[in-house]
């Protein structure tokens, strides 16, 4: 029996939907995230909007929040990267 790996968009797809899970707590405080791609490797890049673009805890938000909630729910995503 072999592990095949999760075909890209069914990857994208999911951290797409764990995304919009949590939006709703960023939209309280008058920001959001955007989903910019997923690359090989399951590193998930994100853009930041609103209140959450130049929020003194913007890093803290992407590695505490975004990145430990992806990683609990998919086991694919490695690393959140925070583009511009």
């Amino acid at each position: 029996m072999t592990d095949n790996p999760m075909p890209h968009s069914e990857l994208t797809a999911r951290v797409q939907q764990a995304l919009e899970e949590l939006r709703p707590y960023l939209q309280n405080d008058g920001g959001d995230v955007e989903l910019v791609a997923v690359e090989d490797g399951g590193v998930v890049q994100v853009r930041f909007h609103g209140a959450c673009s130049g929020c003194p805890h913007a890093q803290m938000t992407l590695s505490n929040g975004i990145q430990r909630s992806l990683q609990q729910k998919i086991s694919e995503v490695t690393e959140v990267r925070l583009v511009p």
